[in-house]
């Protein structure tokens, strides 16, 4: 087992953080594992949708940094959904069930890519009020798996997980990112065939993102400029949807920043979260905003730069 499995700071998230599991389906079997951490009385959390690989508790340094400072984060594992209509009806059930209107969305390759098409289905009754994107995409083809996406059903686990491992970058010389590979490793391994052939089908069945549905949502683009999965040529793909979107350009991290540069990637959702302070969007808990930020706030309102109480 990994480093991170083994260390105090992940073994304190687990011992604080309760991890729930809640159906939303008529279905029985399609469980959401989540973690909610932070303020209740905070009705616009921060919702965290992992990578293909990934389990609800890779965003365990989000959920103990962001709650530690008020924010309220919450953290998801989906599902077997086999198409994305089917994922975004259930996401939306969750969203209902723990009744909340609205959500920022932090999202990871995959997670990032479900994101943007939940937004782009909700975006007559927007239930999504701002993206934070990371390592994202925004068309499935560039995988060049549409023809064999169909088939991930048949396939064992041991050939998909294989499939997924490719992806990984290997002979890294960075301790925090050879420790970060290992640390979803470990929770790919921990993934049914069913969860990881779904999430791969859910990756690689040919869509895209319409993103002229969701140009008025705050974005903003984490992405690393070392090695990872996703080539150049998607990263500026999905800077031309989104041309208004704010950038925020880490010079190491892999795949897995969230984890490797985890101080960095919290720091820019905060950055991406304060412009929402003081608003009925706030993800962060009224008694916690420090003086500074309500000075900026003030300003805001002073110079009709923010509406409290707008959609």
């Amino acid at each position: 087992m990994g480093e991170i499995k083994n260390s105090r700071e992940y073994g304190s998230f687990r011992s604080s953080v309760s991890q729930k599991k809640v159906v939303v389906d008529d279905d029985d079997s399609k469980v959401w594992t989540m973690y909610d951490a932070g303020p209740r009385t905070v009705k616009c959390p921060i919702v965290c949708l992992p990578p293909v690989s990934g389990t609800a508790d890779v965003f365990f340094r989000q959920i103990m940094a962001l709650s530690g400072l008020g924010y309220r984060v919450i953290a998801l594992q989906y599902p077997v959904y086999w198409s994305l209509q089917e994922w975004v009806d259930g996401f939306r059930k969750l969203l209902d069930h723990l009744q909340l209107d609205k959500i920022h969305l932090f999202g990871a390759s995959l997670g990032g890519f479900l994101g943007q098409k939940f937004a782009e289905a909700t975006f007559k009754s927007p239930r999504v009020h701002s993206m934070v994107l990371c390592n994202a995409f925004s068309d499935t083809t560039v995988f060049q798996q549409t023809s064999t996406a169909p088939t991930f059903w048949l396939m064992p686990a041991f050939m998909l997980k294989k499939m997924v491992m490719g992806n990984f970058t290997q002979g890294m010389t960075d301790p925090a990112i050879a420790d970060s590979i290992d640390f979803l490793v470990d929770c790919l391994e921990n993934l049914p065939q069913s969860e990881l052939a779904s999430r791969l089908t859910l990756n690689c069945q040919d869509s895209y993102v319409e993103p002229q549905r969701i140009q008025n949502i705050p974005i903003t683009i984490i992405d690393v400029f070392d090695e990872s999965a996703l080539s150049t040529s998607v990263k500026e793909e999905l800077y031309k949807c989104y041309p208004n979107s704010k950038r925020a350009h880490l010079k190491s991290g892999g795949n897995f920043p969230y984890v490797s540069r985890s101080a960095e990637v919290n720091l820019y959702i905060q950055i991406h979260l304060r412009e929402f302070h003081g608003t009925r969007f706030s993800a962060i808990d009224p008694e916690m905003i420090t003086e500074a930020d309500r000075e900026a706030i003030k300003q805001k309102l002073e110079t009709g730069g923010a509406v409290a109480n707008s959609d």
